[in-house]
């Protein structure tokens, strides 16, 4: 590859796919008690972009991507306890109605996520009363197709952490897309290659698709198709990549969630960062524990036979919410990798797995008015930050999320790595080089100027590993 290849990628797929380096942090009350509050703080962030005024366009096929990972807290089941994990529907519906006011009776709008494979859809439509949401946005655009998708393939139960059985769903209605990163992939070169973990035992196929140059992933066809991509992330911590916001809230548009490896076997004295270190307890677990899932990797019927011994085993290695494992740290050099390919999957490729001709029009609207700190992103703490992030270009809208939460960005792999991209290279500015819009002072002007930032405390994995310098600037 030339040296300067990225920077011509760029070229080719036009400037204002790509110079996206203006955001907008509009700040608010951190409730939800008035949808009329929230949609006018939503329509400020876009407002202060000032996007080109055909942004969507009459015919449009638009998509909204929500992150909708889980039903609720995973600590704590039910119908209250997902405001904190969840995007809320008030912002939903505050973008549906933005986007087709400009639709003008013509085109579609699907909201559409693959969420975590072991999720209740239907729960969550229930919780989050989207059938509501989607059911009051048809009435009022009645010349408008809008949809609700779940894109997974399949549903799986979990007991405890274990899956035990599985239900074949429709996916995609428009299918799957395979992109072949290959050489362009951020795994090339890796050194845990054959080593990869990815969302369920079996660990051949997930380095079956990660080999060499042979780096592939399998998308929903609906995403990679659309005209305009909304991504409405929420504003969370992440035990792997350090934040969840624009970027990592991509690993909603797979088919295939084994093909994404989120960490590499092992403790880093063996080429691996599934354990921060290697000690008696780490290495048992890593044999013993691994044993019995390629074991019980095709014996669903065995496998809840094996939930009472996953407690036993608890008791002797420690809680996952108290316990670093599965690459649940900041020591994660896999994670950031898999994010940053799926960008320029969505950047470059269109739903047929071809180059695209034409770009992407891409727009990001965070919802933190309230946020989620600590174990995220399924199990973290509510916290009020009352803010609504936009911007055009998800590397600086996570740069501007990261240092409201009160994150240093360049101690954050995934952050810091999206500006040193040499193969298919997506971002066109520094880091720097980052505006925000806001209408609260301290917030306002250049990145590197916040006096101001909400001290969201990290997952316990990356504590003291990524906080700014400065915490007598918390809000």
């Amino acid at each position: 590859m030339q040296p300067n290849e990225g920077k011509q990628s760029i070229e080719m797929m036009g400037a204002d796919s790509f110079n996206g380096s203006r955001t907008s942090a509009i700040k608010g009350t951190p409730k939800y008690e008035s949808e009329e509050a929230v949609e006018s703080w939503v329509l400020e962030s876009i407002r202060a972009l000032s996007l080109a005024e055909d942004f969507i366009r009459p015919g449009d096929r638009v998509v909204l991507k929500p992150n909708w990972v889980k039903e609720h807290d995973e600590r704590f089941p039910g119908p209250d306890r997902w405001e904190h994990v969840v995007t809320h529907p008030f912002v939903i519906r505050a973008v549906i109605r933005w986007v087709a006011r400009f639709l003008e009776g013509q085109g579609n709008i699907v909201i559409c996520d693959a969420p975590q494979t072991d999720s209740s859809f239907q729960k969550i439509r229930l919780y989050c009363r989207l059938d509501e949401v989607v059911g009051a946005c048809r009435q009022e655009f009645p010349g408008l197709e809008i949809q609700l998708l779940d894109l997974r393939p399949e549903e799986w139960c979990a007991v405890d952490g274990v899956t035990v059985s599985k239900t074949e769903l429709p996916g995609d209605p428009h299918g799957m897309t395979h992109v072949r990163l290959n050489e362009n992939s951020e795994f090339v070169g890796f050194s845990g290659l054959g080593n990869l973990f990815g969302a369920s035992y079996n660990m051949e196929e997930t380095n079956e698709k990660h080999s060499g140059n042979t780096h592939e992933y399998q998308l929903c066809r609906t995403p990679m198709d659309a005209d305009v991509f909304i991504n409405i992330p929420k504003l969370k911590t992440h035990k792997k990549v350090g934040v969840t916001c624009a970027l990592k809230n991509l690993v909603g548009i797979n088919a295939n969630k084994n093909w994404l490896p989120h960490h590499t076997e092992g403790a880093p004295e063996q080429g691996g960062d599934q354990f921060p270190k290697l000690t008696r307890k780490t290495r048992m677990e890593h044999s013993w524990m691994g044993a019995a899932k390629r074991f019980l990797r095709n014996r669903r019927t065995l496998s809840r036979l094996f939930v009472p011994l996953k407690k036993l085993g608890r008791l002797y290695f420690g809680d996952t919410q108290k316990v670093v494992r599965s690459g649940n740290w900041h020591g994660n050099d896999t994670c950031w990798r898999m994010v940053l390919d799926l960008n320029k999957c969505l950047f470059f490729y269109n739903g047929a797995g071809e180059r695209r001709k034409k770009p992407m029009r891409y727009l990001a609207v965070v919802d933190g008015i309230i946020g989620g700190e600590g174990n995220g992103p399924m199990a973290p703490d509510p916290k009020e930050s009352g803010v609504i992030i936009c911007g055009t270009h998800p590397a600086a809208v996570d740069c501007a999320a990261a240092a409201i939460m009160g994150f240093d960005r360049d101690r954050i792999r995934l952050l810091n790595h999206a500006f040193q991209i040499d193969r298919m290279n997506f971002v066109s500015f520094t880091s720097d080089s980052v505006q925000i819009h806001s209408n609260h002072k301290p917030w306002d002007g250049p990145l590197n100027g916040l006096t101001e930032h909400c001290g969201f405390r990290p997952h316990f994995g990356w504590l003291g590993a990524i906080e700014t310098p400065t915490q007598e600037l918390t809000a």
